[in-house]
């Protein structure tokens, strides 16, 4: 699998795009209120809101930089809006209308013709023609006017420099303060038969189309959330997917924060189920998605996870420490968890997973659902959130005291861990009847987070959060997530973790599907390196389906990937005939670009990170039985098409004399009390031009390691070269190995010549060997 972090280019494909076009605009608001826009139909788009509070407002955004596509899919930035024309028909219900104080509002940010920040108001009823409700309204950007009465009030725009402009959308009963309405008000706009003219209303548009992903092939699928993506239109997003290659079912998780319906208690808002379990806005929303997915040809397998804003989570609901202090996730602000054993928020749930179910099946996708990541929280210094009032009520006398987790665990806080995951096992299934009485089709899948139910420092945590209850055949399909180790330098403890779930739950790898992802900040879009490789150790290890977690930071750093690497990249694990290859000459090489002025003065850029090694084998070559083995080996290898190991007869140890291995050969790192992952390295040279050299084919059985100067045999080698101790090496501990290695080769050439006659006449058969980068 290939793999690259891509930035839009000159060379890259472009299209054409109409700017102002409707799949482009997004919405934002203040919580609690919710909106979303929709773009079904060509020069149309939807605004569907609803509102809680006087004070509540939307904005209708079009942006000049696009902040939310891929890097190959954006369109350019250009803030002039001169010499551009915008029209369209308005038309609204339950808001204020065009001609109404607080009415629809153009508010345009920028700068004006000096360069000072500013903005611009313009009262959309300035240019309609109609009603209140319906109107055809018309803007020359050359000779817009802010202000609300004009010519007295008028402010002329300076449209050279705008950054974004957007339109304000606001309840009936709006008056800017903070009362909460009588009862929510939904309301709605449109802007339909849109047309955009002059010289400056034609935009460059990224217009890439990645080869496509094949899921029978192994072809990585693609995640996302809506908490992450409810402020654009579907087709944009479907856009995104389609184009960067992914195909067949894509995950989409509901999120956890903007599709409850609200209703107004104690001075705040929680979730409700009056007049639906989810929010209009929310349901337009999917509705669009579903059925965009449904004509692009892809999947849909719904996430609903027990996780809830805090805010808006009933305080019953809520699980809960020892001390009563309620589950909350590390976000800001803060998530909170619901109680399995809490009737009323389990049955919430359920209703709000039938009515998303419902919208799949009504656009004609299969059903597929995934109950993501149901656990009982486990907060700082290991307190299980496993004490609300309905947990404790279902426990009984079962319910002990449990200070701390990681701890060694008497018999009764073992049984209690066992009857929480009797309740959480019971919990879940019972939401997976619901969908299934919604849709009898349904496929299943359970998401479980590893690095949380299978702490290494909590090993007692997996009775209660990898009950018994969700063993085979409980979900059609068991889908693993790792993220925190990947991410963290731990990922080779996915394997250990994946055997495991299969002994505790009994689905076999071929029925699992791994995600992973995901890089949280942008700084840190070096972890896609580590994300790729897991995605392609999952593979190789036969999983069903691949996806990455998720879009939103696929687009915002330009990851793409492709296949079609590996079969260049085939790689045997076979060694080359070692007593041939012994006798072959070696060649390191390096690529350097030199530039030579006229004064002959040089400038020199480096272009490869590490060496390249060649090599000939013929000297090796000194019988006919030699020749018979080197063909036959030749054969097996296809010629050039598939790689295999070779031992370098100068460099194959870590001691620095190239003899046996010494436990304390090579630095490869410091312990931190939690990575237990290392990679094996060389170095040469010394000081700041040290070179460092990754070493990924270990010989078997000549790994030698320590830990602060003290040989230790508690690791594993992983098949990728990397050493995975039993236990985190403790904080400041100088972490060392020694090995002999091979390197990754192929054959130079897809041609193997050797003559009787040459050979008996003592003349050196030619078998050129070059090493190749491990894709592993």
């Amino acid at each position: 699998m290939g793999w690259a972090l891509a930035a839009a280019e000159p060379h890259h494909r472009r299209g054409w795009l109409k700017r102002f076009d409707p799949r482009f605009w997004t919405v934002d608001f203040a919580r609690p209120m919710m909106a979303s826009v929709t773009s079904d139909t060509p020069g149309t788009l939807r605004v569907e809101a609803v509102f809680y509070r006087k004070e509540d407002l939307a904005g209708l955004i079009w942006e000049s930089e696009d902040r939310w596509d891929h890097p190959l899919l954006a369109y350019e930035t250009r803030r002039d809006f001169r010499h551009t024309q915008l029209r369209f028909r308005w038309r609204s219900g339950g808001l204020k209308p065009l001609d109404a104080l607080h009415g629809p509002t153009l508010t345009i940010e920028g700068r004006d013709a000096a360069g000072l920040a500013r903005a611009w108001y313009v009262r959309l009823w300035n240019y309609a023609v109609g009603t209140g409700e319906d109107a055809v309204v018309s803007l020359d950007f050359d000779a817009l006017v802010g202000g609300f009465l004009l010519p007295g009030e008028g402010d002329p725009v300076w449209a050279g420099d705008i950054d974004r402009m957007f339109i304000s959308l606001a309840p009936p009963g709006y008056d800017g303060g903070a009362e909460v309405l009588a009862g929510p008000v939904e309301g709605w706009a449109e802007m339909r038969d849109i047309t955009c003219s002059g010289s400056g209303s034609v935009l460059a548009i990224g217009d890439v189309m990645m080869p496509e992903l094949d899921p029978t092939k192994g072809g990585l699928g693609i995640a996302s959330g809506y908490d992450d993506s409810y402020h654009l239109t579907p087709a944009r997003l479907v856009r995104q997917i389609v184009q960067l290659g992914y195909r067949g079912d894509a995950v989409h998780y509901v999120g956890m924060s903007h599709y409850m319906r609200l209703a107004a208690v104690g001075g705040g808002f929680v979730a409700d189920v009056a007049g639906g379990a989810i929010n209009a806005p929310c349901a337009a929303w999917h509705r669009e998605f579903a059925a965009a997915c449904r004509a692009a040809g892809l999947g849909l397998i719904w996430s609903l996870s027990y996780e809830v804003f805090d805010a808006y989570c009933p305080e019953d609901w809520k699980q809960r420490d020892a001390a009563g202090a309620p589950a909350l996730t590390g976000w800001e602000p803060p998530s909170t968890l619901l109680s399995p054993a809490n009737a009323e928020a389990m049955g919430y749930l359920q209703l709000v997973a039938r009515a998303f179910v419902a919208i799949g099946r009504e656009a004609g996708l299969a059903v597929k659902f995934q109950v993501g990541e149901p656990w009982w929280w486990i907060a700082s210094g290991g307190r299980i959130c496993a004490y609300d009032g309905a947990t404790a009520a279902a426990l009984g006398a079962a319910s002990v005291p449990i200070a701390d987790v990681r701890g060694t665990l008497s018999a009764g806080q073992r049984a209690m861990l066992d009857a929480l995951g009797a309740l959480l096992a019971g919990s879940t299934a019972a939401l997976v009847a619901a969908v299934r009485d919604e849709a009898p089709e349904l496929v299943s899948h359970l998401l479980v987070f590893l690095p949380t139910v299978l702490d290494p420092e909590a090993p007692e945590v997996r009775r209660a959060n990898v009950p018994v209850g969700w063993a085979a055949p409980a979900f059609d399909v068991l889908q693993l997530e790792d993220y925190d180790w990947v991410t963290g330098g731990r990922g080779a403890e996915t394997e250990g973790a994946r055997a495991a779930m299969v002994e505790r739950l009994g689905y076999p790898v071929q029925e699992q599907h791994y995600f992973s992802g995901f890089v949280l900040k942008p700084e840190d879009r070096a972890q896609w390196a580590a994300i790729a490789d897991a995605a392609d150790a999952a593979r190789r290890a036969g999983v069903a389906r691949t996806f990455v977690w998720a879009l939103p930071q696929v687009a915002r750093d330009g990851f793409v990937t492709f296949d079609g690497e590996d079969d260049v990249q085939a790689f045997d694990a076979v060694d080359f005939p070692l007593a041939i290859g012994r006798e072959a000459m070696v060649v390191t090489e390096f690529s350097t670009q030199i530039i030579a002025s006229p004064s002959g003065h040089e400038q020199r850029a480096s272009e490869w990170a590490e060496a390249r090694m060649r090599y000939d084998a013929g000297p090796g070559v000194r019988s006919e039985a030699d020749v018979r083995t080197l063909a036959d080996f030749f054969r097996a290898r296809r010629g050039a098409a598939r790689g295999f190991r070779f031992r370098d007869p100068f460099d194959g140890s870590s001691a620095a004399d190239g003899g046996m291995p010494g436990a304390e050969d090579q630095l490869l790192g410091t312990g931190d009390g939690s990575r237990r992952q290392f990679a094996l390295v060389k170095r040469y040279g010394d000081g700041d031009a040290v070179q460092m050299r990754a070493i990924r084919l270990p010989v078997d059985g000549s790994v030698r390691a320590s830990v602060d100067g003290i040989e230790t045999a508690a690791f594993a080698v992983t098949g990728g070269g990397e050493l995975l101790f039993d236990a985190p090496p403790p904080p400041g501990a100088a972490v060392r190995a020694g090995f002999r290695f091979d390197v990754a080769v192929r054959f130079a050439e897809d041609r193997l010549e050797v003559s009787r006659a040459t050979f008996l006449a003592g003349e050196m058969a030619s078998v050129p060997l070059v090493e190749v980068r491990a894709s592993w």
